[in-house]
């Protein structure tokens, strides 16, 4: 491809490139590009969410440039600050390794794992002596980092900073130095982080970074950011079912927004779906195809229109539902919340709890309000478990 062909490649599903005029040059020098993606391990599904910059990762990889995934298994023990309006729980180190082994098999669904560079931070991090801390500090001042409009807010609130949050910045910065980084990737939440990286590559010598940003994906909810935290999301994971019920639950007025940022279908049709006149529906069954067809099969995709049809269109109840066993660890009558969590239905028993004063439970079709309600384990078996709208469990 000629490098405008390349650069429309790489504008979809960005919300800003700094610069496109550096990136463009960069890519005239006919060279593979170091392209820098960094991810902190502090939850265990891949979102669509998280997916949308992987996808960006993947399509300069397609380009026939070196991609270049940092698992930030050292800063993920500090917590990245963006967006929070107060201190990440610092994680430990076993925590974020088990984070790592999950996701790390989930990122093959999305990129070339063959040809990607996979290095942990703590490769150089971790090698840092309390100089050169210093010293990297002595790159930077106090009101650069205050610039930061997290820290801001939080500063004119009166509410507490704590001084390991301040460097987190220069700590992902440093990621680029180590790795001579060309490209940068991130959602336009990292601009403050990747546009350090530019300044501390080039106090060093380096030619700095071309920071490409995408825009973060609005999740199921409509409202909020894409987050596992929310209950929000969809995961790469996600059995086929599951994905196009989600998807399918999204307001209207992201179908165009999924369409660009979740699948590979141009742009031009994707308007064609949602213009004036056509079925919103219609477009929303195409767009939940397409996210289950990329992470499953066509198949797959198939057969999960045809179970949505079925169970939400005709209201027939899913016969084909996911058997699950009842964890043997229950004795005597069983807290369905706490039996939601323990078949991955919902995060915590909080969660569960919530979403059973809401209406969100049913058993057999008979919703379940009492939060601490309980059964005996042979008036479940046989049953079919509903929490929210689109998860099913024949119990066993």
């Amino acid at each position: 491809m000629n490098i405008e062909e390349q650069l429309a490649i790489l504008r979809r599903g960005t919300a800003e490139i700094i610069s496109e005029a550096e990136l463009k040059r960069k890519l005239e020098k006919g060279r593979p590009l170091r392209i820098k993606l960094g991810v902190d391990p502090t939850a265990r599904d891949v979102t669509l969410g998280w997916a949308v910059v992987l996808r960006k990762l993947r399509d300069f990889q397609r380009l026939g440039h070196q991609a270049v995934l940092v698992i930030g298994d050292f800063t993920a023990m500090i917590g990245d600050p963006s967006g929070k309006s107060k201190t990440r729980k610092q994680l430990t180190a076993e925590e974020v390794e088990i984070n790592v082994g999950a996701v790390k098999a989930q990122f093959g669904k999305i990129l070339d794992i063959d040809k990607t560079e996979i290095r942990p931070n703590s490769e150089w991090l971790s090698a840092m002596n309390f100089e050169d801390v210093l010293r990297l500090c002595a790159k930077t001042t106090v009101a650069r980092i205050m610039e930061r409009d997290d820290f801001t807010k939080r500063w004119e609130a009166h509410q507490p900073i704590a001084m390991h949050e301040l460097m987190y910045p220069l700590l992902q910065g440093t990621d680029s130095v180590a790795l001579e980084a060309d490209v940068e990737l991130g959602g336009n939440d990292q601009k403050f982080n990747n546009l350090m990286g530019r300044q501390l590559q080039e106090a060093n010598g380096q030619e700095p970074q071309v920071v490409v940003l995408s825009p973060l994906l609005v999740g199921t909810d409509g409202k909020e950011k894409m987050s596992q935290s929310l209950g929000n999301y969809v995961s790469v994971i996600d059995a086929p079912n599951e994905m196009f019920g989600k998807t399918m639950s999204i307001p209207d007025d992201l179908i165009l927004n999924w369409f660009e940022l979740c699948t590979d279908v141009p742009m031009e049709e994707a308007r064609s779906l949602v213009s004036e006149g056509r079925n919103p529906r219609d477009a929303k069954v195409r767009l939940a195809k397409e996210i289950v067809a990329l992470y499953h099969s066509k198949e797959a995709a198939d057969e999960a229109e045809r179970y949505f049809v079925e169970t939400f269109t005709k209201r027939q109840q899913p016969i084909d539902a996911e058997v699950a066993e009842i964890p043997a660890e229950f004795e005597g009558p069983i807290p369905i919340a706490n039996l939601i969590v323990a078949l991955g239905m919902a995060k915590s028993n909080g969660n569960a709890r919530d979403l059973m004063k809401q209406g969100g439970v049913s058993l057999d079709d008979v919703k379940v309000v009492d939060p601490f309600a309980k059964f005996e384990r042979g008036d479940l078996v046989g049953k079919i478990l509903r929490v929210g709208k689109h998860q099913f469990r024949k119990l066993a």
